[in-house]
């Protein structure tokens, strides 16, 4: 008889799918005091998301940042960045105000995530974004979050301006020539030394270029630990609190968002409080190389400096890193490394380049003649300047290279500019 075998299949129930979860975390400062709070909030939120049963643990993502803004935390820009490309499915945090201060920003924010799939979930009010009342109750939550932030804020800008009503001074920054303590400006001596020498020099008719060069040759830092340059000198020789007074309230904060601190040009009201603590420097010294300053000032304009511009942070050194600057000279705009115009070729020496030049290879890039600052934007992350080349570095991630020539210095003259230099040949002549 003919054996008759069946396979038998067995069904296996498919396993439920690992729910993917990361916890978002944010301290305000860099103190050492924050720094530890963050420690502990990664260690508690990796060690309780490894735990849960069910879920994959896919990281902590932390930020120290001043504030809840989306555009300051490169952290929580990352997060998102996960969440579109469909890496996470949940994410823990501590509360409302530690994802996002600004209503607007945590809505959006949560509807973004919602149109993805992926839930937040905030602790201490126990809410998860992808409830059916979740964003009714993050809406209500999240003002009154703001609203408390806000409140928090003005007590204080109130406590600190009636203080400087009273001639006090709050938030005393690192200011060379002083220590603080206790809440006060002390004299260093051996810094005071310096503040005096560059008071001196100047008064005698030295530039700022030349002594910030001859103090970064004998090795003298600044407070910061920097090197000396012209404009950290300039804003040391207007600092009235040299003179052991203070002018109160120069700068002051445009919100409780944004947290930007703006110079104060009449908006608010300033209070000059005469000995606060102990000078280094006299009235009448300080007042003469003020004197002396503006005269430079004037001296100056045919050299000024014009930094308002769509290029303005898109240009970056090749050799050094640093920002380019927009200038003036003889009725033509170029842009130069910022460490060459502070510190010279010793420091730098990367070639200027001419505006109409920059203009020119960048709408070779764009493809565009007129291009406006939203094109540059949307094209150009930034652009390198190297050994007369300029490298393009696109949104797409593809580089364009550049190269450009120096205009040569006789095809640049004007009529009027070779008739000054025959002028002084001829004096030069009969001089000898």
């Amino acid at each position: 008889m003919e054996r008759i075998i069946t396979k038998v299949e067995q069904f296996i129930p498919a396993q439920p799918k690992a729910e993917r979860v990361a916890a978002y975390a944010r301290v305000s400062t860099g103190k050492d005091a924050m720094r530890h709070s963050l420690a502990a909030q990664i260690s508690y939120y990796s060690d309780m998301i490894q735990k849960h049963h069910g879920w994959l643990y896919c990281g902590v993502y932390a930020d120290e940042a001043l504030t809840g803004t989306k555009d300051n935390r490169d952290n929580f820009q990352r997060m998102l960045r996960d969440c579109c490309a469909g890496k996470l499915d949940r994410i823990i945090t501590k509360s409302i105000s530690r994802f996002a201060r600004n209503t607007v920003t945590l809505l959006e924010t949560v509807r973004e995530l919602k149109l993805l799939g992926v839930d937040v979930f905030f602790e201490e009010q126990n809410i998860h974004t992808l409830s059916a009342d979740g964003e009714l109750m993050l809406t209500i939550l999240a003002s009154y979050a703001q609203a408390e932030s806000l409140s928090a804020s003005e007590n204080l800008k109130w406590r600190i301006r009636k203080g400087f009503e009273k001639g006090e001074i709050f938030c005393l920054s690192m200011m060379y020539g002083y220590d603080r303590e206790d809440k006060q400006l002390v004299i260093n001596k051996k810094e005071a030394k310096v503040v005096k020498e560059i008071f001196k020099r100047v008064l005698d008719g030295e530039s700022m270029n030349s002594i910030a060069k001859d103090l970064n040759s004998r090795k003298i830092k600044t407070k910061q630990g920097y090197d000396w340059t012209a404009y950290r000198i300039a804003c040391m020789l207007r600092n009235e609190k040299y003179t052991g007074n203070s002018l109160l309230q120069k700068t002051y904060i445009n919100n409780h968002l944004q947290k930007e601190k703006l110079k104060n040009v009449g908006i608010l009201p300033q209070y000059y409080a005469e000995g606060t603590h102990e000078s280094i420097i006299s009235i009448e010294i300080f007042e003469a190389v003020q004197e002396i300053m503006a005269q430079k000032a004037k001296t100056c304009e045919h050299y000024a400096y014009h930094t308002n511009t769509m290029f303005t942070s898109y240009i970056r050194c090749g050799k050094c890193g640093h920002n380019y600057r927009r200038g003036k000279q003889n009725g033509r705009y170029f842009w130069n490394c910022s460490v060459f115009l502070s510190q010279g070729k010793s420091h730098c020496q990367e070639p200027r380049i001419p505006e109409d030049t920059l203009y020119r290879l960048t709408a070779e890039v764009l493809g565009i003649t007129d291009f406006t600052e939203d094109d540059l934007f949307e094209a150009i992350t930034d652009i390198v300047a190297f050994n007369h080349t300029l490298t393009f570095n696109l949104q797409t991630g593809e580089k364009i290279v550049k190269e450009w020539q120096p205009r040569s210095r006789a095809k640049s003259w004007t009529p009027e500019m070779k008739e000054s230099a025959r002028q002084r040949a001829l004096k030069q002549r009969s001089e000898k």
